[in-house]
């Protein structure tokens, strides 16, 4: 091969020499992969673009509808009564755009095909809700949707539609300014926009659906999926979300190519097909009302939502005041510019008539790119390279590296990748179980990196010295091997992720081809480092944030046993080795004596990262500590008690609930460890989640003079109707009738072998514990559910029923002003300032005032 007169070959230089040489290029990749992440959109305030006169987004607009939403009306938990304000307020507002349509459509002539229809959908209905492997069931009363559709007014016109939708409703200790305020503001904006817009009509039909009950796990969605006069006309469906308050909005579900290929018309599209095989694979225990459309409607569609500084989600200061300017202004043009191009003359709606599939499309924004193509072209790609890779160093590379000798370079790879996963894990066990300051990074993302990126360096290099020294081309030649071939076997399963090793692979192979012009031999130039490291780089540091930004809030909600900080470290030993593929080559090539040194280096970072850590305090004022408390009392026992718990691993809690406990308990009672299962129902309202908490319950003394509301004038009461009992078949056949007035997600839990009832046609076909949920309108007090059991002789006493609700007006800080109703929200209102004071606003707690009791029936 014929080479290019260079200078001499930069191995030559020393490390600090070569290291400042290429930092310029990685120093400059990192900027600009953050430029990409944290830029957002100038935040507009005008109605209209002063200089076209044409409709524009409005973040004011859609933060003024937040603010009202999670403000002015407050905390909107599906059956209270400011539930029911939002749902008037949104019919209004809708009622208003209709108007506003007619007056476009009257300003035309009437010749402008456009025609905007309104419902206020209303109706019961019950459905299975898996989650976290645990069987669930819903039932509602009663619950609405408001319901908008835009069309030109023909059946052809109507025939094909999307559907967009966000929730009205807040979750129980939120007021969701972000989660899903800001969505009903935007779809709002979206359609002022669309129909200001001259001459716009749809040549297919927009449903924009604003469902009021997603947080009571997707109630709104399933009743528009299965009841709804144009749920059988939707094709496609755009979920809007969000788990957080500042960034771009996150593209991280996306189910067919031609919604994949929709989405690359936004403006500004931010996503990659690694969230999508995330969230798919149930890691995040998340979910949203793309369930229901997926499973009701058989639909396609994209699943969107913002997700930086998730610290508070479904937390009291989930305000606008909190969300970053220019969110909403993402969330809401990228929404607009879906909604004009799916109801276009280019639309794929009419092609997507098949329903769902699973997708085979790889997809992945890259510093302002969107790049879109088939696994068919993926596993052609991949395995071009994988072959072009093996040839090249096996026949073309130096003397040195060909005919096998490029292999040499595994042993240190894979003692670099177990280093680099064995020390980090050793220094979290150290943190969280030794020195007892687990979590303490979880203020703040970057912090992660800071405490577990040296150890992880240290890892992998240690780990160097305990393999045979070898070139770094070699080195090289196996890290472009392993990773063009994770890329094709990954591809080959299906998982379109496979792209992050082909972005590394691929420049690595470029750059190793290049070499042989510009380096004699085994010699690698340092345009060779700098070329090969610069993709990944990009790459890496534009997939870690995001990552990071879902993952390290995440712990506080993954419960006590969970190894939060091992988990955390494992991901910045992955994260950082897809960043930085090239260390363990370029250290190589320094030799023995400057690996020692930077050992030592490592060592020494490691030791002072963890003593700064050990001293910092895991949660602040902005990135709070999740604690719940229920009130309960037991109209049964006519007991009172206090349940605390916690859904984080961080330390302290224990000695923090045995501080409430003297406090606030009865006279001579204690603190009392509490088992965490199914049979656990002081915790059902939080059924299944409950399962990450680690609760404590406290004896109250009873207050005096109270009679409870809950046995007299307004009595919770579960009872059976219809009782038919047949011996010689051995059933018996009920309907279970529960009245609850003032109580709310009432819960009953029972054990028995259920042959028939009318929440589905699926009962377990076994003796097993069952919990059926309620959630309905404001001021519905009664549901039923009928039964058909499978009885013995045994069975004659009776069925047990565990039963447990909601008071209505019991909830804090939701319900402070109505503090004086009943013993639950004086002590909410005593302990919060307590927990306020004593933390200094490192929590947030969840305050429930709960009613419950055990019949037989």
């Amino acid at each position: 091969m014929t080479k290019v007169k260079v200078a001499p070959p930069a191995a030559t230089w020393g490390f600090l020499r070569s290291l400042l040489t290429i930092a310029p290029i990685l120093i400059g990749a990192v900027l600009l992969a953050l430029k990409h992440h944290f830029t957002l959109p100038q935040p507009l305030t005008d109605l209209t673009n002063p200089l076209t006169n044409l409709p524009q987004i409005s973040e004011s607009r859609i933060l003024a509808h937040a603010k009202y939403l999670s403000e002015d009306i407050g905390y909107r938990t599906v059956g209270t009564r400011e539930h029911a304000l939002a749902d008037a307020w949104m019919l209004n507002q809708v009622e208003e755009f209709r108007r506003l349509c007619n007056e476009m459509v009257a300003g035309d002539g009437g010749q402008r095909k456009l025609e905007c229809e309104v419902w206020r959908q209303q109706g019961s209905g019950s459905h299975r809700f898996d989650m976290m492997s645990k069987r669930l069931y819903k039932t509602y009363v009663n619950l609405t949707n408001i319901v908008v559709r835009v069309s030109n007014g023909t059946p052809e016109g109507k025939e094909h539609a999307v559907l967009v939708n966000s929730h009205l409703d807040s979750t129980l200790p939120s007021p969701g300014a972000a989660d899903d305020a800001i969505a009903v503001g935007i779809m709002l904006e979206c359609m002022r926009v669309l129909v200001q817009t001259p001459g716009w009509s749809p040549n297919h039909a927009i449903v924009f659906l604003f469902n009021n009950a997603e947080e009571s796990l997707q109630d709104g969605s399933h009743m528009y999926s299965t009841q709804h006069p144009t749920a059988s006309t939707v094709r496609a469906v755009i979920n809007l979300e969000a788990a957080g308050t500042t960034g771009r909005e996150l593209l991280f579900q996306a189910t067919s190519e031609q919604m994949i290929q929709a989405y690359s018309h936004v403006p500004r599209p931010y996503g990659t097909i690694l969230a999508n095989d995330i969230f798919s694979s149930g890691v995040l225990l998340s979910d949203t009302d793309f369930r229901q459309f997926e499973q009701y409607l058989n639909v396609t569609g994209l699943d969107i939502a913002v997700v930086g500084n998730s610290y508070l989600y479904h937390m009291r200061k989930d305000l606008v005041e909190n969300i970053q300017p220019g969110v909403a202004q993402h969330m809401g043009e990228n929404a607009l510019a879906l909604l004009q191009h799916l109801s276009g003359t280019e639309s794929p709606l009419p092609s997507l008539t098949q329903g769902y599939s699973r997708p085979t499309t790889v997809y992945a924004s890259h510093t302002g790119l969107f790049i879109v193509y088939s696994f068919a072209a993926a596993k052609i790609m991949h395995i071009v390279l994988l072959f072009s890779s093996v040839l090249y160093l096996q026949h073309f590379g130096p003397a040195e590296v060909t005919e096998g000798g490029w292999m040499e370079g595994f042993p240190p790879l894979l003692a670099g990748i177990g280093g680099a996963l064995v020390v980090p894990n050793v220094v979290a066990f150290v943190m969280a179980n030794v020195l007892d300051k687990g979590m303490s990074w979880f203020t703040s993302e970057i912090s992660t990196l800071v405490l577990y990126g040296p150890p992880a360096l240290l890892g992998a290099l240690g780990a160097q010295l305990l393999v045979k020294p070898v070139n770094d081309y070699s080195v090289l030649a196996a890290i472009l091997v392993t990773h063009a071939f994770c890329a094709f076997a990954i591809q080959s399963m299906g998982v379109g992720s496979a792209i992050i090793f082909f972005l590394s692979a691929l420049p690595l192979f470029l750059s190793l081809v290049l070499n042989g012009f510009l380096a004699k031999g085994a010699t690698v130039s340092l345009w060779t480092y700098s070329l090969g490291q610069l993709l990944p780089l990009l790459t890496g540091v534009q997939l870690m944030m995001p990552t990071l930004d879902v993952f390290v809030p995440l712990t506080g909600r993954l419960g006590a046993h969970v190894p939060a900080d091992n988990v955390i470290a494992t991901l910045v030993m992955v994260m950082g080795s897809t960043c930085l593929p090239l260390v363990i080559p370029f250290m190589h090539r320094f030799g023995r004596q400057t690996l020692v040194r930077a050992v030592q280096l490592l060592t020494a970072a490691t030791v002072v990262s963890m003593a700064v850590f050990a001293i910092r305090a895991p949660f602040d004022d902005m990135h709070q500590k999740r604690m719940f408390v229920l009130h309960l009392e037991n109209i049964t026992s006519q007991e009172h008690h206090l349940h605390i718990a916690a859904a984080d691993p961080a330390p302290g809690f224990d000695t923090f609930a045995a501080r409430i406990a003297q406090d606030f308990a009865a006279p001579g009672h204690s603190l009392t460890r509490e088992i965490m299962d199914d049979t656990n129902t002081d915790w059902d309202p939080l059924y299944p989640f409950s399962a990450f908490l680690t609760p404590y319950k406290v004896d109250l003394p009873s207050p005096a003079g109270y009679v409870s509301p809950w046995s007299t004038q307004r009595p919770f009461t579960v009872r059976a109707t219809k009782d038919v009992r047949d011996v010689l078949a051995g059933t018996r056949a009920l309907t279970l009738e529960i009245t609850h007035p003032g109580i709310i997600w009432t819960v009953v839990a029972f054990d028995a072998h259920v042959i028939q009832w009318t929440l589905d046609d699926n009962p377990p076909d076994e003796y097993a514990r069952h919990h059926i949920k309620e959630a309905s309108f404001y001021g519905i007090d009664k549901w039923t559910v009928d039964l058909v059991l499978k009885t013995t002789a045994a069975d004659d006493a009776g069925l047990k029923i565990d039963f447990i609700g909601l008071q209505e007006e019991g909830m804090w800080p939701a319900k402070r002003n109505v503090k004086d109703f009943g013993p639950a929200m004086n002590l909410f209102e005593a302990l919060d300032f307590w927990i306020d004071r004593e933390t200094n606003g490192t929590v947030d707690a969840m305050l429930l005032g709960c009613v419950a009791g055990v019949v037989v029936v």
